[in-house]
């Protein structure tokens, strides 16, 4: 059922949002580095690597920069049209494409680049066993400050790796053990909410049974569950 409705709404979405896609791919092709869609390896459905399609919103060389695999608030890599792309979200629409040929879903666990995935811990993998990557899901829900959050750490690389995936890894694994159909269109509903609303508090009113993540920013415990 949900591959189904993964597709159904995948096709409809493409071909109503194609006004949209043709003056952003435009755009793209004439600022920035010129090219209009950003292409990476990540780890999908039961641990294989995929190629994820984005509209490219960041410097081709990013990873291989100042910074890393890491993207902070107002990044010098980020290109012209990247900030709005992102905020907005308008720079996952391609990924309908791969919802559309079977490589993701709708929600689920987001697919990490094969570095970072590497990071995370051996349980991580056991959430795409059976299971696609989602354009969105718990994780890219709760952590969608994950920009601020690096940004006000005193060392990037210690919290992304020590309270960020940990706390991913228990949402994710809460998500595969929970997963329903309806819970999965309400995920939907949430992400466009939360795109207009920032600061809602929707996820934790519709899902008052997700496991409380903290994470510690200069000491201090910081609620990312809102």
């Amino acid at each position: 059922m949900k591959r189904i409705f993964d597709f159904c709404v995948a096709l409809i979405l493409l071909l109503i949002l194609s006004p949209i896609l043709l003056p952003v791919a435009i755009a793209l092709r004439f600022s920035g580095e010129n090219k209009v869609f950003y292409r990476q390896k990540r780890i999908g459905l039961n641990n294989e690597v995929f190629t994820i399609t984005k509209f490219a919103t960041m410097l081709e060389d990013s990873p291989n920069m100042e910074g890393g695999s890491y993207t902070l608030k107002d990044d010098p890599r980020i290109l012209p049209m990247g900030g709005f792309l992102r905020k907005s979200k308008i720079n996952e629409i391609p990924q309908l494409l791969d919802v559309l040929f079977g490589k993701m879903s709708f929600v689920g666990p987001r697919p990490q680049m094969i570095k970072v995935h590497s990071w995370y811990p051996e349980e991580y993998s056991k959430v795409f066993v059976g299971l696609r990557p989602g354009i969105t899901g718990i994780g890219s829900i709760v952590f969608r400050n994950e920009e601020s959050i690096l940004l006000a750490a005193k060392d990037y690389d210690y919290c992304y790796k020590n309270e960020i995936i940990p706390a991913k890894t228990k949402l994710e694994l809460w998500y595969k053990n929970n997963r329903t159909f309806f819970g999965d269109v309400a995920l939907m509903f949430i992400t466009a909410w939360v795109v207009i609303f920032p600061e809602s508090s929707l996820m934790s009113s519709m899902f008052p049974n997700i496991p409380e993540i903290n994470c510690e920013i200069f000491g201090k415990q910081s609620n990312v569950v809102r």
